[in-house]
């Protein structure tokens, strides 16, 4: 059986997905709901997929997917969204999310998407693909400042945005403070900053 995490704010949600894989070689080791519970019960449901909603309180699929990525956790993630958008599917994709499903079909493309990550395929709903694509090839996506970072990088930037000091990134990614110095640094560089207030400000721009 392949261990499944399920993360949805939504009780009904959460609980058609369990119906949806009874009785498929996918069990549902742990249902939470919220991106911090995810983080919590990882240890201890060690599940192999995580499928997440992207909209959940406290921290949201993606900032989890930023988190574990910047822990260099490469454990399959499958985001579940009502609607996603085109900047948010190209930063999922960037930091190398292995599937994207619309909660609106999720009946009919939960199972097929999960099959095909379990196998190491990545699947992703064909119309978000075909606008991440577009929106890629666009000029708008030049608009993104974090784009010359790494997950990694990016799993950092997003700490410091939320206020985290070097010593609680470091706990929070299970690095050492002097390897997040260096990350930063790094960060500095390739986005020309000076300083961490640049960098969250810079971050919060980019949510405008």
């Amino acid at each position: 059986m392949t261990k499944v995490l399920v993360a949805d704010d939504d009780p009904l949600t959460a609980a058609g997905i369990e119906v949806l894989l009874a009785g498929s070689r996918f069990e549902v080791v742990a249902s939470v709901r919220s991106g911090s519970e995810v983080l919590e019960n990882l240890a201890g449901a060690r599940p192999d997929i995580l499928v997440l909603d992207i909209r959940m309180p406290e921290r949201s699929g993606l900032d989890v997917l930023r988190t574990l990525r910047g822990r260099g956790d490469t454990r399959p993630i499958i985001l579940l969204t009502g609607g996603i958008r085109d900047q948010d599917a190209k930063e999922a994709m960037t930091l190398g999310v292995n599937g994207l499903v619309i909660k609106a079909t999720a009946p009919r493309d939960l199972l097929a998407c999960l099959d095909a990550v379990a196998s190491g395929r990545r699947w992703f709903d064909q119309e978000v693909m075909q606008r991440a694509m577009d929106f890629v090839s666009s000029p708008e996506a030049e608009r993104d400042p974090l784009g010359p970072l790494s997950p990694r990088e990016r799993g950092i930037a997003s700490l410091v945005q939320r206020g985290l000091r070097n010593k609680e990134i470091a706990d929070e990614l299970g690095l050492t403070e002097g390897t997040v110095k260096v990350h930063l640094h790094k960060i500095f560089e390739k986005l020309r900053l000076q300083s961490r207030t640049e960098l969250i400000l810079l971050a919060a721009a980019r949510e405008e």
